[in-house]
């Protein structure tokens, strides 16, 4: 078949490449050379006067086609006679197509037999002095084969000027001769592929590994993610970059030095929060690491408690270090909210898991266990609720100000992430948790997941076996941390927690309330009740803000039932009396107040003693809140025995006791 062509500008349309060139006809004649080839059959391009000429043998097309795609199955299963006797005839039929002679080659080559495959590859090269592929042969057979390096470079040179855009060809080149030990060769041809195309990972890997054999560990973690990163499938490349990753990592930590990076922010955060801050091991601790800041203590010292035999434990400490980094900033601001729970809202939560507790009870659980497990998922999914959201801005802090620790939190991360999909994807979790709950962790553990992809490049996502529902509203999140994190403001987190935990109808078992308002605006218990001895029933002093916004609450949803304020803030007094006291001794207490009570016990009467609680007099008031709270902690199933009308008023009293989650 033959295909004429006028050389004309609609011509160097169709053909843009030669359009302008010096050498048009020639760059014309390859561009076309290459458009029309077909498979290894290559088409004759000529210039005839103002027209151009293109050749295509179409019956050899047809006739051949079939059988070399025969050979080159058969020399994919490793069958190279079988390959190279249907090649032969091939060969013999249609010397000129240069592609026959490079497979044969290639098949002499892995058959051993070197000489062989030299000969058959300057064939190909006789037919065609650009066929790239049979002149990177030519290289690596005398760089593997016969240690000439000399002649390599001639060979990988050519191959290069015949593929100026084939990062491919480009890659293995530096591959042989990294494998050959010859690295500044390797790499500067790594750095070519890469100019080529950025996204191709084994260029990545490849400096990624000869980074780490020069031992420069932080350009190798880098570029080994950059590797993971650029690739879409989880192939071999992948799953050696992933293997290596973590190699390199391991490394770092074990001869890195995160520890001081970690010692310097504190330093700074000392300096700039007013508190010291001290770095606890706790093998205890649910969590992998946690902060206690000194205002919830009553201490002057922060304490960052963490899990010492957790991989890559600096990033822990770093990330509870940035907690209070964004505390700090909000506080400028007067913007730090605290996240509050409260009995009543575990008492919400305990409701709404009714199911599950009537299953779990009927499987023999005893109300100890019960309680214990409620509070133990409340307390979980609060963690949650609470941390997740603020967790991304931070993570997202310690990757982009923080490089040196990518390797602490590449590795760090992961195992957290692990840990998050055990948790919902158990079977003995599955089966004992309320399938609500752990849908909701499914999907916070997501959003972690994806900035986990986001940055290092690894897809966790499949494995936490999610509904697509749930990957749906994980996307959404992220999606809203992605806008928040463009120029987030002081304070912005909490937006993100309130909102999250709204669209996912986990609002009612904690409170955001401003930090400023609940320390600063909220009387000191011990003036409380010294004004409450004076007024017991709050006639003349209004309650403070945080008071009065907790006492509406809890009168909206008992029916609008009233409440003896003097009561409740006694029994406040009595709850933070009794706190961390034996039950032998709290019962001792209760015994001697009952013991008082035979001969009565006067509201509007003062001064009565406790032998038991030195230093101390009280209001009738007061000893009768102090009377239930005993009885209620230490005795609690002869509580109702008492006959004293204070439900209520205990129920409130614990929800303004509780204390700000950590």
């Amino acid at each position: 078949m033959i295909i004429i062509h006028p050389i004309d500008d609609f011509l160097f349309e169709l053909f843009p490449f030669a359009k302008g060139a010096v050498n048009a006809s020639e760059v014309l004649k390859e561009e076309m050379s290459r458009y029309y080839t077909v498979g290894p059959y290559s088409p004759r391009v000529k210039v005839k006067g103002n027209f151009i000429e293109v050749s295509i043998n179409t019956d050899l097309i047809a006739s051949q086609q079939k059988v070399f795609q025969e050979v080159l199955n058969l020399s994919e299963q490793g069958k190279y006679e079988q390959s190279k006797n249907k090649l032969v005839p091939l060969i013999e039929k249609a010397p000129q197509v240069s592609e026959y002679h490079r497979i044969l080659g290639q098949i002499l080559s892995e058959q051993g037999d070197q000489e062989g495959a030299i000969d058959a590859l300057i064939d190909a090269l006789r037919w065609d002095p650009k066929n790239g592929w049979a002149l990177l042969m030519m290289g690596n057979i005398f760089a593997r084969s016969k240690n000439d390096f000399d002649t390599a470079f001639k060979y990988y040179e050519q191959a290069v000027k015949a593929n100026p855009e084939d990062n491919i060809t480009v890659n293995n080149i530096a591959g042989i001769l990294m494998q050959q030990g010859k690295l500044p060769e390797a790499k500067e041809y790594f750095y070519k592929a890469m100019e080529i195309d950025r996204n191709y990972p084994n260029t990545h890997l490849g400096l990624g590994i000869i980074a780490e054999m020069e031992g420069d560990l932080d350009s190798a973690f880098y570029s080994i993610i950059e590797s993971i990163k650029t690739n879409k499938t989880k192939d071999a490349v992948y799953q050696n970059s992933l293997r290596k990753a973590f190699e390199v990592a391991r490394k770092i930590v074990e001869q890195g030095d995160g520890m001081d990076t970690v010692k310097a922010f504190l330093y700074r955060l000392e300096e700039e929060g007013g508190h010291e801050i001290e770095l606890a091991p706790a093998p205890e601790i649910l969590t992998a690491a946690k902060i206690e800041f000194a205002e919830n203590y009553g201490r002057e010292t922060h304490i960052i408690r963490y899990k010492p035999g957790y991989p890559a434990v600096e990033h822990l400490m770093m990330h509870e270090a940035l907690h209070l980094q964004l505390v700090i900033e909000a506080r400028k601001e007067d913007l730090n909210q605290l996240f509050v729970t409260s009995q009543q809202q575990k008492g919400v939560f305990a409701k709404d898991q009714a199911d599950t507790l009537r299953k779990l009870r009927k499987m023999g659980l005893s109300e100890e266990s019960l309680a214990g497990y409620t509070s133990s998922l409340f307390e979980g999914i609060n963690l949650q609720v609470y941390n997740a959201p603020i967790d991304l801005f931070i993570e997202d802090i310690i990757y982009k100000e923080y490089s040196n620790l990518r390797a602490y939190q590449f590795l760090s991360l992961y195992g957290l992430l692990q840990e998050g999909i055990k948790a919902v994807t158990d079977k003995k979790i599955l089966e004992l948790s309320p399938k609500d709950i752990v849908s909701k962790s499914r999907i916070y553990n997501l959003v972690s997941a994806m900035q986990f992809k986001e940055l290092y490049g690894v897809d966790l996502l499949k494995d936490y076996n999610a509904f697509p529902f749930e990957v749906k509203q994980a996307e959404d999140f992220y999606k809203e941390f992605e806008e928040y994190r463009k120029d987030r403001q002081p304070g912005e987190e909490y937006e993100v927690v309130q909102h999250w935990a709204e669209d996912m109808r986990l609002e009612n078992y904690f409170e955001l309330i401003s930090e400023k308002e609940y320390r600063e605006k909220r009387t000191d218990l011990e003036g409380i009740l010294e004004s409450i001895e004076q007024d017991p029933y709050g006639l003349e002093s209004p309650l403070d803000p945080f008071q009065q916004r907790e006492m509406e609450k809890f009168q909206a949803s008992h029916g609008g039932e009233e409440t003896n304020m003097a009561v409740v803030m006694f029994m406040v007094d009595a709850l933070q009396f009794f706190k961390g006291m034996p039950k032998d001794k709290v019962k001792q207490i209760a015994f001697e107040i009952a013991t008082m009570g035979i001969a009565g016990i006067h509201p509007d009467k003062q001064n009565y003693i406790v032998p038991s609680i030195k230093g101390k007099s009280f209001s009738g008031y007061h000893l009768m809140a102090y009377y239930y709270v005993s009885w209620a902690l230490a005795l609690p199933e002869m509580l109702k025995d008492l006959q004293l009308p204070f439900d209520n008023e205990y129920a409130l009293a614990k929800q303004l006791s509780g204390k700000p989650n950590e």
